[in-house]
């Protein structure tokens, strides 16, 4: 057996990566926080508090933080990547030969990259030589303010190697967060990355004044896009009944605290993608990238993913969230699980 983490470098001081640090801590974990800014890293070191990212979060006494990625990895037993799945591999590029040897690496980011079409344990084992199957990715219905207040939570540990996911298991498991493992990676992190479009849809669907029946409606054919991409690549079906799918999906979907929802929602009341942007302080919802490389990943194997389509025409393409939705509802009729 594994011996027990204790020290864990999380590399990324945003809402989320925040939010598991803290949530490693609550644990009894020994944390370290890697933020680009300075003033990031001595807001949590010195007062315990992230007020750029989670604002009113008391923080444990035992997270500290730097911005020297040297020495927030130190002796870490386990790496927590926490930035944009976009931003990844050059990140870790960086950082590839400050990893401390045999430390478990846990991903957190959801996304496909643009370009190569890879999932996130892909680009981890592909830039530091290892195994993609030894990266533990940590996915499920993760809205970094609700975690971070202590409400209760379930996420998922994917990995195949199930001894790596039962060690950070334990190094995260606390009173109000609580982990299952599952060896299906695949399906794991497709649902952690589609589920990001398919809430850009219902922020729209909102914008645009539109109500339940069609928030439900998005959010279960947005499912069935994500499990036949699931099924054409490998993944469990069962994966997407579960926190990893629906789950996750859910939360993000109907939550205005889900950064794609709200950002959904901007562009659905007419406003641009630079304006949504600016309205969000600078930040792309990871959809509005994700829609891309979802979209050509799905046509490279054949698999048909309207609502993803329509997520990149319009914020890619310009065309009018009503038109799209119109596009959709034409489209030809069909048996539901066809």
């Amino acid at each position: 057996m594994r011996a027990e983490v204790q020290r864990v470098t999380v590399l990324g001081a945003g809402s989320w990566g925040t939010a598991f640090a803290k949530v490693l801590g609550d644990a009894g974990r020994d944390v370290t926080v890697w933020a680009r800014r300075d003033q990031v890293a001595e807001d949590i070191r010195d007062r315990h508090t992230n007020s750029a990212y989670l604002p009113g979060v008391d923080l444990p006494e035992n997270i500290t933080a730097t911005s020297d990625p040297a020495k927030a990895l130190g002796d870490a037993e386990a790496v927590v990547l926490a930035v944009p799945s976009q931003s990844l591999r050059a990140n870790l590029t960086s950082w590839r030969g400050l990893l401390p040897p045999g430390a478990i690496l846990v991903s957190l980011a959801k996304g496909v990259e643009l370009g190569t079409l890879k999932r996130m344990s892909e680009v981890i084992g592909e830039i530091v030589g290892i195994n993609d199957g030894d990266v533990v990715v940590v996915t499920g219905p993760n809205l970094a303010k609700e975690i971070a207040a202590g409400q209760p939570s379930a996420s998922v540990l994917a990995c195949a190697d199930h001894e790596r996911a039962v060690a950070i298991q334990h190094a995260c498991a606390n009173s109000y967060f609580r982990p299952y493992t599952n060896t299906d990676v695949v399906g794991c992190e497709l649902g952690g990355a589609c589920k990001n479009v398919i809430a850009l849809s219902t922020g729209m669907a909102a914008g645009l004044g539109l109500g339940t029946n069609t928030m439900a409606t998005l959010i279960t054919r947005g499912l069935a896009e994500m499990a036949r991409l699931g099924a054409k690549l490998g993944a469990d079906p069962l994966t997407f009944a579960g926190l990893a799918g629906v789950g996750d999906l859910v939360a993000t979907c109907s939550s205005p605290l889900s950064r794609n929802r709200t950002f959904g929602e901007r562009l659905g009341r007419g406003e641009t993608l630079e304006q949504a942007q600016a309205a969000a302080g600078g930040q792309v919802a990871e959809g509005v990238m994700s829609c891309s490389s979802i979209r050509a990943l799905a046509q490279s194997v054949g698999v048909d993913m309207p609502i993803t389509d329509a997520m990149h025409r319009v914020c890619h393409e310009g065309v009018d969230p009503r038109q799209a939705g119109a596009e959709l509802l034409g489209r030809s009729r069909k048996h539901e699980w066809s």
